[in-house]
């Protein structure tokens, strides 16, 4: 029988969305009657840095590498413009189409669109470059090689209404840095092709996860490394990437699985260590894969869909357990999709010895006002390190990425302030902010039509990315593919 195909990650609803604009838009209509009243009926431009050119047409985990402090430095002024809007692309009438996937090259914003993959300026939105593609995007990795090329999984053809779906199944190495499709393969379950769930890159090896097995190839030859074997009581469900290559293998049925979390040869597919999950446990994320971070919500008792009750913390070397830490639902805010994306986590990072978590909003105690915090992990104990960083009166934090040992969050701000991408010093916890998004309504207006729990957001070098990860039919209110801000400074 045919496999399933991928499915995308769960949408926020758009009476959410609506939710988010209505309460935006009174604010912005308050600050508007405010500001007619004292400019004594005129509404003055905030000025030419704030105008958004619109360019025509369509994170979580970390690397581990987490040593010394981050990359991302403060710019001499942190003030940011709205540099451009990209429009949505166009869907046919009753379809969508997910186009996840962005990445950050030298001197673009590259972005999914509809069956092809765009390269825009940094700074104008100008398009450079396109690839097409013969079906929608699937899944993609955000690993990158030095030199900008990356894997993604499509579908074979375009989707109608009719067929809305044609399977997952081909496998695409493209370079970022020139906008060329470098190769294109899929693998077989006797005369069909198999459905990929996931995909990822671990130096030069390209791994793809299904519920039919695993297969690897060569990032450079496309060169196939290994397939899934017929008659396997064990299958690669999916791969986590980047410092080292490491498997979730699922063994049994479903309702009596077995996961083991493998590392594995990224050139030969053998075994290096093994570490076999809890009873209890169907699904599992890899959050990190150096140092080794997986998250499972063993005995589905995390009750909040988030895919997580408890992060386990192994030695890569000998497959043995150092820590398993209790990250119950109603506590933290993290997401994991372990379910068809083994590495699709957010919310959430990794950096040397420790893992960074968000609480979830709560009270603070005010005229109804809410917040959270960011609390570091020792992954060598699973114990709280103490160190704390607060978002604020009516704000959040949502951790992005790790950058080497500190943390790079977006700040979700109130009704009548722009939100801010800050650092956190993985030491002092210091928070420094490295960009400060217009507090002017019509560019809040932007920024809240974007959420750091469902959409893409990329950070540097003074440049903050949100985009969308499906395109819908003209149905849909939906009018930006994506969003740039820029410092000024």
């Amino acid at each position: 029988m045919p496999q399933p195909a991928a499915q995308p990650p769960t949408q926020r609803s758009e009476a959410e969305r609506k939710a988010l604009r209505a309460q935006a838009a009174i604010v912005v209509s308050a600050v508007v009657a405010i500001a007619l009243i004292i400019g004594g009926g005129v509404w003055y431009s905030q000025g030419k840095d704030d105008q958004a050119p619109t360019a025509g047409g369509s994170t979580g985990g970390g690397d581990g590498k987490g040593a010394g402090g981050g990359k991302e430095k403060a710019p001499s002024d942190p003030s940011a413009a709205l540099l451009y809007q990209l429009d949505a692309p166009k869907v046919d009438k009753g379809l969508q189409v997910t186009i996840e996937g962005s990445w950050i090259t030298k001197d673009a914003f590259v972005k999914s669109g509809v069956a092809e993959i765009n390269a825009y300026g940094k700074d104008d939105g100008a398009k450079k470059w396109t690839i097409p593609l013969p079906g929608p995007v699937c899944s993609t990795s955000h690993h990158t090689t030095d030199d900008g090329r990356t894997v993604i999984v499509h579908e074979p053809e375009m989707p109608t209404v009719k067929t809305p779906m044609h399977g997952c199944s081909e496998v695409t190495a493209l370079d970022l840095a020139t906008g060329k499709k470098l190769w294109t393969k899929n693998a077989k379950n006797g005369d069909r092709a198999i459905g990929f769930d996931n995909v990822t890159l671990s130096g030069t090896t390209v791994a793809a996860g299904s519920s039919s097995g695993g297969a690897a190839w060569d990032l450079s030859s496309g060169e196939s490394l290994w397939q899934p074997k017929p008659g396997d009581e064990c299958k690669d469900s999916g791969y986590g990437g980047g410092e080292a290559l490491v498997a979730v293998r699922r063994c049994g049925a479903y309702d009596a699985r077995q996961l083991h979390i493998q590392t594995v040869d990224p050139r030969k597919g053998t075994v290096l260590s093994e570490y076999k999950m809890p009873e209890g446990v169907e699904y599992a994320s890899v959050v990190s894969t150096s140092p080794l971070v997986v998250a499972a919500d063993v005995g589905d008792t995390a009750g909040d869909g988030s895919g997580i009750s408890d992060f386990f913390s192994i030695d890569a070397a000998t497959g043995k357990l150092l820590a398993k830490i209790s990250a119950p639902g109603d506590t933290y805010a993290a997401d994991c999709d372990g379910i068809t994306r083994v590495e699709k986590c957010s919310g959430l990072a990794v950096s040397g010895d420790r893992l960074f978590l968000p609480t979830e909003e709560h009270d603070t105690g005010g005229d109804g006002g809410r917040s959270n915090e960011v609390v570091a992990i020792d992954l060598a104990t699973g114990k709280a390190t103490g160190q704390k960083a607060e978002a604020g009166e009516n704000a959040s934090l949502h951790p992005l990425r790790a950058d080497g040992g500190n943390l790079i969050a977006y700040k979700r701000p109130p009704y009548d302030k722009g939100g801010q991408i800050v650092s956190i010093d993985g030491e002092s916890f210091k928070e420094t902010v490295l960009l400060q998004l217009p507090a002017d309504p019509k560019t809040l207006e932007v920024e809240f039509e974007f959420s750091p729990e469902y959409e893409e957001y990329l950070y540097a070098d003074g440049r903050l990315y949100m985009s969308e990860v499906y395109a819908k039919d003209d149905a849909s209110s939906q009018t930006m593919l994506a969003v740039a801000y820029g410092a000024k400074g």
